[in-house]
């Protein structure tokens, strides 16, 4: 009971801060600007009715047939950057906030635990994770509907399928954008261990993020490729195979198990020894 006590208290408090929302606000624009300016370039008309043709995020160029392709697209631009620079931010401060407020000692004044309360930091962020992305989807979901006509799906593989297992598809990708980000997450929170600055923080963990995106982008560095946590991120595509193909997905998954392990442990080891000043 005390364990979910304090679970349910670093959700809340994590949810309910002013910086959450705004970061949610911002995710929940993106669907938006992108419907908006598939709507106004295209005139709603057929795929590839402006002059940029399938420029654009992945599943872009189908919107204009079906509103729902927008989850999928509004995912495949946010997954890159805003998503994983949103949790980065929420991760990096969850200590290093707190002992940068001069309240994480007294946090440990409470029996919870360094271990206990750690765990509680990491699925507080893994639920703003599920959180953020959920956001996107339904906004995106909302315009689609909104501004472009909704109805069977077509898949990758050319077969149709009905709305609502559309709607089930849509689901299970957002949930899977959510778990490819629990690798990171578990990275930024062992960032947060190393310092009292929230904003260093938060800083170091997205510059991380720059930097292996920079190091994926590298055609010569091909060979250290599948080993970074956002190797396999647009893997979520494969839900949109009939039938699902689950061979990236279960590598991606297994990817972002490894980097959560790796540096949960060095997180706790780094936390559960550290000297707790402010």
């Amino acid at each position: 009971m005390r364990t979910l006590g304090i679970l349910r208290s670093e959700i809340t408090t994590t949810l309910r801060r002013h910086r959450t929302y705004a970061l949610l606000a911002v995710l929940a624009a993106v669907p938006v600007l992108i419907g908006l300016a598939v709507r106004i370039e295209t005139g709603g008309g057929g795929p590839g009715g402006g002059p940029d043709g399938g420029a654009g995020p992945a599943f872009l160029t189908q919107v204009t047939n079906n509103g729902l392709f927008l989850v999928f697209a509004a995912l495949a631009a946010t997954l890159p950057v805003f998503l994983p620079m949103a949790v980065g931010v929420v991760a990096g401060d969850a200590i290093a906030g707190e002992a940068s407020a001069g309240t994480l000692r007294y946090l440990l004044v409470a029996p919870a635990g360094r271990t206990r309360l750690l765990l509680a930091k990491y699925a507080s962020v893994l639920t703003f994770c599920l959180v953020a992305t959920f956001v996107v989807a339904a906004s995106a979901l909302a315009v689609g509907a909104l501004l472009f006509p909704v109805g069977e799906v077509t898949t990758i593989s050319g077969t149709r399928i009905s709305f609502g297992e559309g709607l089930v598809r849509a689901a299970l990708t957002a949930a899977v954008v959510a778990a490819s980000l629990a690798g990171f997450a578990a990275l930024g929170l062992f960032v947060s261990t190393l310092t009292n600055s929230g904003i260093g923080a938060m800083a170091a963990t997205v510059g991380l993020l720059i930097t292996v995106q920079i190091l994926g982008s590298i055609p010569q560095l091909s060979a250290v490729h599948p080993y970074l946590f956002t190797h396999h991120w647009m893997s979520f595509a494969d839900i949109l195979r009939e039938p699902v193909h689950w061979d990236d997905l279960v590598k991606n998954f297994q990817l972002q198990g490894l980097y959560a392990a790796v540096f949960g442990s060095a997180a706790w080891a780094r936390f559960t020894t550290k000297d707790i000043t402010a």
